[in-house]
């Protein structure tokens, strides 16, 4: 095992004023780790980038469980690292892949109990990151799917979306609606199954839409949906998410994952309420939570041996987007938060 002297990793140059862009981020040179007795040296394969960093870049909303990203710390995230060096009590040789949480870097030092090695339960170890088990858990458990349900999937054309609507559909819905600002996007989504796609677009400097924009989509997921919705999973937020509450049929289920309107945003981690009408939820019955995979380590672990055999059986893809190179991922990261990209987006090193 030889490294070389000096190694790569991004870091927040400076708090970004309004949504993140590329120069808010920096690519350092610093010495190559050098791991202590008990812990696991690893170079990085993959890593992915997620909307959910840019809230953590700024001021941090109340509640948040992760702390804020300083100026001058190193940016962290889901990453697929091979194993160079590990203690021989760890279970873990040379060459082994597991996947951690130390992305944006060439090489990690980490703790054992922080690393998952990968079983051969995926054909690409890169489809590790998918974050498929999200749109899974939530549609196994907090809002779970029936045959012959109608689902909405808001943001359906990013990392969450594009898997949440081909997994509803094999759970058994009968219809499976989506969202997007993107005609383009909408297309693709067509294309991996969606019955129907609301484009809700942003003017074309980027704002918000304008007066009128929420009840444009409204009256869009009306002739959508005709007799109102079964099954939301919502990534989106605002009036989206308030829309598709509105149209939600009596027994509704309700899963809350992202608030992709925010992150998106101008000012990532403004607060924007979910005005609920509390009444209407109360009379049909309406179940809704909030969902994230902490503590749901049963439905992570059911996702993987059953994401490997829909992709090997072809029912079910990755759409995802490759970055070549450490020094692109600042400025794959502003293209992800400008809403350019399909699906996951990986950097590959």
């Amino acid at each position: 095992m030889s490294l070389p002297g000096t190694v790569r990793e991004v870091r927040l140059a400076r708090r970004p004023q309004g949504r993140p862009v590329a120069a808010d981020l920096t690519v350092a040179e610093v010495p190559a780790p050098e791991p202590a007795e008990g812990r696991v040296l690893l170079r990085n394969r993959w890593f992915l980038l997620y909307p959910g960093l840019a809230t953590l870049l700024g001021d941090t909303p109340p509640g948040t469980p992760i702390p804020s990203v300083e100026p001058g710390d190193t940016l962290f995230g889901p990453a697929v690292g091979e194993v160079l060096h590990a203690p021989a009590d760890s279970g873990l040789r040379p060459g082994d892949l597991v996947s951690h949480f130390q992305g944006w870097r060439e090489y990690a030092v980490a703790d054992p109990a922080e690393l998952t090695p990968l079983e051969e339960k995926l054909t690409d170890p890169a489809a590790q990151l998918s974050p498929g088990a999200i749109g899974y858990g939530a549609l196994t458990r907090t809002a779970p799917v029936a045959p012959g349900d109608t689902v909405l999937i808001t943001g359906a054309a990013g990392a969450v979306g594009t898997m949440a609507g081909q997994i509803a559909r094999l759970l058994g819905a009968r219809t499976v609606l989506g969202t997007t600002g993107s005609p383009a996007k909408a297309e693709r989504l067509r294309e991996l199954g969606y019955d129907a796609v609301l484009v809700d677009e942003r003017t074309a400097d980027g704002t918000a839409g304008g007066p009128g924009r929420a009840e444009r989509f409204a009256r869009q997921l009306a002739e959508a949906a005709p007799d109102g919705i079964d099954v939301l999973l919502d990534t989106v937020g605002g009036h989206q998410a308030e829309a598709a509450l509105a149209a939600a049929r009596p027994g509704a289920r309700v899963a809350l994952v992202g608030v992709l309107s925010e992150q998106f945003g101008d000012v990532p981690g403004a607060a924007t309420p979910l005005r609920l009408d509390a009444f209407q939820v109360i009379v049909k019955g309406v179940r809704l939570a909030g969902y994230s995979n902490a503590g749901y380590a049963e439905a992570v672990a059911e996702w993987l041996p059953r994401f490997g055999d829909w992709l090997r059986s072809g029912e079910i893809t990755f759409p995802h987007v490759k970055v070549a190179g450490l020094e692109r991922a600042p400025q794959a990261f502003q293209e992800l938060i400008e809403g350019r990209h399909f699906g996951a987006v990986l950097v590959e090193l």
